[in-house]
């Protein structure tokens, strides 16, 4: 993802209209307590793998290019996502999206509440005419298994990222990893962001430098999701995506360091 990939509320307020904008809510909240004008609703449980050996997982090419699609959505759209928790499944969206070789991707900083402090939101949901979406290899994937995040653990120029809370952490972790809470690079009030400086602060106070290979993990890639989105707009550019993170790990019983 590009280092513009995050947008500011009123960015997108001078482009409604213009570009396309998915809600991922889920559908009683888009419909029931409105949702920015001009959005699609494409709830989250719907992008995510159903097959319960791979929950969470990403949903197949098909099942993606149905959804973007049904929605009036192509391949070369610009595409804004948000949710209402602080971007955290709107990030997966994205996140998919790229992996399915989408390429002109936003995430609205803040969410649904932090943007209806200030500008319109409605409960009138578009009728866009289905189109055709063509799935596309991307030019390069983020994604890593099992065999990478082995290799990394020794690594002095790799860092692990667990972006799981704290006591989720001590409670068992990759060995070697790091401790970066997703949510601790959230801005309480604002619900966005915190200053780039601000990240900055915190990761590099982790030992999570631009110099290093960067894998991230949580537990079913929700959470890594946000943190990558969030790595990308600070420039970092060596970044490993584990998407089958500790719930792939345990289940090949993986050594776990516990605090």
């Amino acid at each position: 993802m590009n280092e513009n990939v995050v947008v500011s509320a009123d960015w997108l307020a001078e482009r409604l209209g213009d570009i396309h904008i998915v809600d991922v809510r889920d559908a009683w909240e888009y419909e029931g307590i409105g949702h920015l004008p001009g959005a699609v609703n494409i709830p989250f449980d719907e992008f995510r793998s159903a097959d319960a050996d791979d929950a969470g997982m990403l949903p197949g090419a098909e099942t993606w290019s149905d959804l973007l699609g049904n929605v009036g959505i192509s391949e070369d759209d610009t595409v804004v996502a948000y949710d209402d928790m602080h971007g955290v499944f709107a990030a997966r969206f994205l996140v998919t999206a790229e992996l399915y070789g989408h390429e002109v991707l936003h995430l609205l900083d803040g969410d649904f509440s932090a943007w209806q402090r200030d500008h319109e939101t409605t409960t009138n949901a578009p009728s866009p005419a289905p189109i055709s979406y063509d799935v596309r290899e991307p030019e390069s994937s983020p994604l890593i298994g099992r065999e990478e995040v082995e290799a990394a653990i020794d690594d002095p120029d790799a860092v692990l990222v667990d972006t799981r809370d704290p006591d989720e952490f001590a409670e068992g972790h990759l060995p070697s990893a790091v401790n970066v809470d997703w949510l601790d690079l959230v801005d309480d009030e604002s619900r966005g962001l915190k200053s780039p400086d601000e990240l900055r602060s915190i990761l590099e106070s982790n030992g999570v430098t631009p110099d290093k290979r960067v894998i991230l993990y949580c537990n079913t890639a929700r959470r890594i999701s946000h943190t990558y989105v969030v790595l990308s707009s600070l420039g970092y550019d060596d970044l490993g995506f584990y998407e089958g993170s500790l719930t792939e790990w345990t289940e090949a019983d993986g050594k776990l360091e516990r605090d």
